[in-house]
């Protein structure tokens, strides 16, 4: 069976600014306003369009702020937020 593939929406359906420590993501194509605050953004830029498997994402993560270890279901649980938002897809 097939890894569940991630991606972050594509970055013309979105319009992005920064409030100290918030990043505004307004959805086009919802219309809605999300304010996140880390580690989403952070699991956004590291997704991109071209999108990870949960095990890459971990260890993307963990090498880009040098964490020890990461906690895949913790990350599987910002995930799943992050697709009901409308904000990443699994495929």
């Amino acid at each position: 069976m097939a890894e569940i593939l991630f991606r972050a929406a594509r970055v013309e359906t979105l319009c992005i600014d920064w409030l100290d420590d918030f990043t505004l993501f307004y959805h086009r194509a919802s219309g809605i306003t999300h304010l996140l605050t880390a580690p989403a953004p952070e699991i956004l830029a590291a997704l991109g369009e071209a999108g990870l498997t949960l095990a890459a994402l971990t260890g993307r993560l963990a090498a880009d702020f040098d964490l020890a270890d990461g906690d895949e279901q913790a990350l599987a649980a910002r995930l799943d937020e992050l697709i009901a938002a409308g904000l990443v897809e699994a495929a």
